[in-house]
């Protein structure tokens, strides 16, 4: 019997597939290998059902998108937890995070965790209004940010040591997932999770996955890279030229709204920066190709 479905766990090169209510255990046809293809965790697929016997995945569906850590696909929106000490808070990476996920289509939601270490909270709370303004929720309690999963399907991400397993206990205790120490000498947390694996919580899907201190990055060039700033790309649009990168142009107007606080300077400072490593790995690429 034939049936499509959804992958919820991936592990070991087996792969749970969720159908009407039902779980189903499957591997994947070897023809995936020889087509450079790899089912993941959230792809839907077409699978086979026998009795007494695992199910083999005999087709994947066209993904919305997808990412390479955690390994997950077909993602409506992503929570950043970005924590305020160890690993200390960072604008630069939360950025990051944010053009990372732009650029793939993916909503993104902010929550900030570890505030109880906090006396002061009126930075975090400009932090809060500043990147609400450009169009990004940001949460500071889990149970504010519980209602925003509902009907969605959701991946938890951020540095290692943030609090992303302390956080999913607290959504979802049923998972009862390992809460790995942070060590002080590396300043980032132990990997806890081995597997990726979706659990239903508030009417929605949310994915378990390894944490990472790092991103695979598939923005290339300044096109995508303005396209990755909401704000900017908006007032891009009012530059003198069409291909402005915000850098050395004259009549640039993204310079004159960020003189005029209309884009945070912190967020037009990061743009540069990774404007400036994208140059640089196009530099070093064609160097290497000339060579």
């Amino acid at each position: 019997m034939i049936k499509k479905g959804r992958i919820i766990k991936s592990l070991a090169g087996f792969y749970d597939v969720e159908s009407d209510g039902k779980i189903h255990q499957t591997r994947a046809r070897g023809n995936f290998r020889i087509k450079g293809q790899k089912p993941i965790a959230g792809d839907f697929v077409e699978f086979s059902v026998e009795e007494n016997s695992e199910g083999y995945i005999l087709e994947m569906m066209p993904r919305k998108n997808s990412l390479i850590r955690p390994s997950v696909a077909n993602i409506d929106q992503a929570v950043i937890i970005m924590s305020t000490v160890s690993p200390d808070f960072s604008l630069n990476l939360l950025d990051r995070f944010l053009a990372f996920l732009e650029n793939k289509k993916i909503q993104p939601i902010i929550y900030i965790s570890k505030i109880d270490l906090v006396e002061d909270m009126r930075h975090y709370e400009k932090i809060k209004t500043d990147y609400k303004s450009i169009g990004y929720p940001l949460f500071l309690n889990w149970e504010e940010l519980l209602p925003t999963l509902k009907d969605k399907v959701t991946v938890f991400m951020g540095q290692t040591g943030a609090g992303k397993t302390t956080l999913l206990n607290k959504i979802a205790p049923h998972m009862d997932l390992e809460v790995g120490e942070t060590s002080e000498k590396l300043g980032r947390g132990r990997h806890t999770t081995r597997h990726v694996e979706f659990f239903p919580v508030a009417d929605g899907l949310i994915a378990d996955a390894p944490g990472f201190s790092s991103l695979d990055y598939e923005i290339d060039n300044q096109p995508d890279l303005n396209a990755s700033f909401p704000e900017i790309l908006r007032i891009s649009h009012d530059c003198k030229f069409r291909e402005c990168t915000h850098t050395h142009e004259p009549e640039c107007a993204v310079k004159v709204a960020v003189e005029e606080g209309q884009i945070l300077h912190s967020r037009y400072d990061n743009y540069l920066q990774l404007l400036t490593e994208i140059n640089k790995t196009r530099e070093t690429y064609a160097k290497k190709r000339k060579n």
